[in-house]
């Protein structure tokens, strides 16, 4: 018999978040809040919308000057290393999943990912080492959303 693995779904999550939150528990984030903080961050910042430039414009990324994608990539070296990144994989840099990639090949995630797969903690607790990550200037709504998300991610056996 084999063993069935545990994993979360979102209740009315879009398609983009529920790639999203699978790519997350493949990559090795396993908890709920930690998943959730990082969902709430993502939606603060872009509602999950790959192509969209600061302000709320979708466009591509050569159009966009501000930041842009999952994450609102703005100063020059994250905004071009996107562009970098999506070149090297011969991917559009508007792509959702090749930026999930980048997303957690950045310093900036690489100086947090260890806790972010720490189990057991609080949203507030996750919420705390994000901005190492984001380096959000609004923190806006994104602890709220967070909550949200957990209220709405089950265990499902697979």
């Amino acid at each position: 018999e084999s063993k069935k693995e545990k994993f979360l779904t979102c209740k009315g999550c879009s398609k983009n978040e529920i790639f999203t939150l699978n790519f997350l528990q493949n990559y090795g984030v396993k908890d709920r809040n930690s998943l959730a903080t990082i969902m709430g961050n993502i939606r603060q910042e872009s509602m999950f919308i790959p192509n969209i430039c600061e302000g709320g414009a979708r466009t591509s990324y050569s159009n966009c000057y501000g930041g842009y994608g999952l994450i609102q990539w703005t100063s020059s070296s994250r905004y071009y290393g996107l562009g970098r990144h999506a070149h090297k994989n011969g991917m559009s840099p508007s792509n959702l999943n090749l930026q999930l990639n980048y997303m957690v090949n950045e310093p900036q995630w690489k100086s947090i990912e260890d806790y972010m797969k720490t189990p057991g903690k609080s949203i507030p607790s996750y919420m705390n080492v994000t901005y190492r990550w984001i380096g959000w200037g609004i923190h806006g709504a994104r602890t709220h959303y967070a909550y949200d998300y957990a209220s709405r991610m089950t265990t499902i056996e697979i």
